[in-house]
Parts: C-alpha cells; structure tokens; sequence
C-alpha cells in the first residue's frame, strides 16, 4: 500500500536523521501522514462553478444554480455522490442537469427585494479502502451572487445613417436614460423597460462612433456605432417665396428608409423666416414631401447634415 510505503520511508529518515528519537514521537509522524492520505481524497472532488457572477432580473424571481461535480477521488464509491447547495444557511439537493455529465443545478426563488445572495457547494460521497467505506465531502469556498435590474444587450444595428433610429435592447430601462454617441447627446426615445432607441445624430459620416446609455446611476457601453453617409436630392434646390407662402420641399434618398424611419435633421440660419414641420422619412419609403411656409422676410439657408459631403445647403429668400 501507498501508506505503507510512505510509513516505511519516513520512519527511515527520522531514525537516519535523530538515531535517538523515542518511537512515540515517530509514531506521532506516522499517524499524521497516515491522516493525510485518508483525506486526501477530499481533495481530488472536483467541484466547479458554472453559476454567473450576476443574473438578470426575470419577473419569476426563479435563477439557476449549476455546477460540474467531477469524483476523482481513489476508491470512490459509484452511485454514493450526493450534491447539494447551500442557499442563506439552508441546504438543497441538486439535480442532474441536461447540459451535460457530471453537471448538477438547482433552481432559486430569490425572494422580492433582495439585490444578492451567497451561496456555496457541497458534495458528501464515500471512498472504500481495504474493503472499508468511509463518508467523505467536499466543498467550495462562499460566493455571491448579484441580482441586476440593468442589462444592456446589444444594439438592433451597429451601422447606419445619420437620422435612423436604432433600437437598443436589454432590461431594466427608465424615462430618464438617454443615449450617447461618443459623448454626444442623441435623441433618445423610451419604448418600454426592455427597449430604447436614438436616432443618429448629423455627425460626420465614415467613422465609428462608441454608443453608451446614461442613467442618473452611470453610464454604461453598449458597443461601436458606425455612421455611414447618404445621397439625397432636395427639389427644389432653392426657395423663393413671399410672407405667408407655403411652398412645398421633397427630399429622395436613393434607396427607402430603414425601419422606424428617417429623421432628416434640418436647421436654418434664418428661423424667423422659415416656418417648417419635422421631416421624417416614413420606414420603407424614400421620400418625404413638407411644406415651408414663409415668415419675416430675410434671406438664408436651410442645412441639412449628415448626407452628401456632410452637409447639402437650401438657399432661402422670403420677400
């Protein structure tokens, strides 16, 4: 035996090393080392983790504990593990897992308004050394886990032009979040707890832009964003027209819209001018036709970013 052999050799160099050391003493050795080997074999029970640091919240508060129990200890008793959790001081037994072999996991009703809880392992099983059975168990250190009411997923689209609105999906969301492009406010729309959407700001198209969401609680990364420019033709090119006129303006773009549409994110130099709606490319359209009605006279322009070279420029005189 492994034991014995181990005895042999220490007893050995104990009397080679201090020839007059009394047999009680070597004994003592003897029995502490025969006391390792016994408990060894906690030691070689495998047990890891498969639980994430952090769940997201779902509405059944219901959260899925799961481990990889592996027995690899000598003389492990087949059919005698027994694995179980350990959930706020209470133990629960877990059940084989369909993911895999020697996977084990138990599902956890966290009660309402906890944001953690703390949990270990724990497997008892039996060895048999010279036809003797003996209970043995191994466990893992305490971990906690946390509960997170926020959970960014991804973006519905990582590209697109300037004026499209991107949806934004995970969990968690609130009115008050808003939604940046490289820092830059965008306008940022509230669809429900799980969605958000932006509609890309008139930034210069060809670049990558990094997209985060903003909470009175901090800000989060969601990913990389890139803007890509567009073509489109305004008819007219220019205006020319009386106080109190309305003349209509038509903007194509080559091909429609994306869905949820296309915000065309025009300005003027001269607004008391120029009286005009929210022009807004209807999804799966590529054209939108509004009406500028003439204010105070004056002359200017209306500038249209985001297409073309970057900007396309509306000469505008009201007489």
């Amino acid at each position: 035996m492994i034991v014995l052999r181990i005895h042999h050799c220490l007893m050995r160099k104990l009397m080679q090393k201090n020839r007059p050391l009394q047999a009680k003493r070597i004994w003592q050795w003897l029995t502490a080392a025969t006391a390792l080997m016994l408990f060894a074999g906690c030691e070689n029970m495998v047990i890891a983790n498969l639980t994430p640091s952090m769940f997201p919240e779902n509405p059944s508060q219901i959260y899925t504990f799961s481990a990889r129990i592996t027995p690899k200890s000598r003389g492990y008793v087949e059919g005698s593990l027994q694995p179980q959790i350990v959930i706020d001081g209470n133990i629960y037994t877990m059940e084989p897992s369909p993911l895999g072999e020697d996977i084990y996991e138990f599902d956890y009703q966290i009660p309402a308004g906890r944001r953690e809880v703390s949990y270990y392992y724990l497997s008892t099983f039996e060895v048999r050394f010279s036809g003797e059975v003996s209970p043995r168990e191994a466990y893992t250190a305490i971990t906690t886990a946390q509960l997170k009411g926020r959970w960014i997923l991804s973006m519905v689209s990582n590209r697109g032009p300037a004026g499209a609105r991107i949806g934004v999906v995970g969990q968690g969301f609130t009115g008050q979040d808003t939604i940046t492009l490289n820092g830059q406010p965008t306008r940022t729309v509230f669809d429900s707890a799980n969605s958000l959407s932006f509609f890309v700001p008139a930034v210069p198209p060809g670049r990558n832009y990094q997209v985060a969401v903003n909470s009175p609680s901090g800000t989060q990364p969601v990913g990389t964003f890139r803007v890509d420019g567009l073509n489109i033709e305004v008819f007219p090119s220019s205006l020319d027209m009386s106080q109190g006129q309305t003349q209509n303006v038509t903007f194509t773009l080559p091909q429609a819209a994306p869905s949820g549409g296309l915000l065309l994110d025009i300005t003027t130099d001269v607004p008391d001018s120029v009286i005009m709606p929210e022009a807004v490319i209807p999804p799966g359209s590529n054209s939108v036709t509004i009406p500028v009605r003439g204010g105070l006279p004056g002359s200017g322009n209306l500038y249209l970013t985001g297409f073309g070279r970057g900007e396309v420029v509306v000469p505008v005189t009201v007489r």
